[in-house]
């Protein structure tokens, strides 16, 4: 096991990497003392952070069955789309930038 303190570790990096993929295991260190360990990953793991990053529906999910395609479609009405574009449509005092 090797230790590289974390100066060590930002300039050598890519080597770091290599040594782990071969099998070695490397600690990393912040003020000589033990943050980290840089170890290969399973391919076991990989297959588990694949299935991790599927979509997995969001908060409107709920809203699908009632929305439309014309729904998401239609123009925004004048004064959403002026907000949007940076300009407001209140009844507040416009003159304060």
């Amino acid at each position: 096991m090797a230790t590289f303190n974390m100066h060590d570790a930002k300039t050598q990096l890519s080597d770091l990497v290599a040594r782990a993929e071969a099998g070695e295991e490397i600690v990393i260190a912040r003020r000589n003392r033990p943050a980290v360990r840089l170890v290969r990953v399973a391919e076991i793991a990989m297959s588990e952070i694949r299935d991790a990053r599927k979509r997995i529906p969001g908060r409107f999910a709920h809203l699908r069955p009632t929305m439309t395609e014309a729904d998401w479609l239609a123009p925004l009405p004048e004064d959403e789309l002026e907000a949007w574009e940076g300009r407001y449509s209140g009844d507040f005092d416009q003159s304060v930038p």
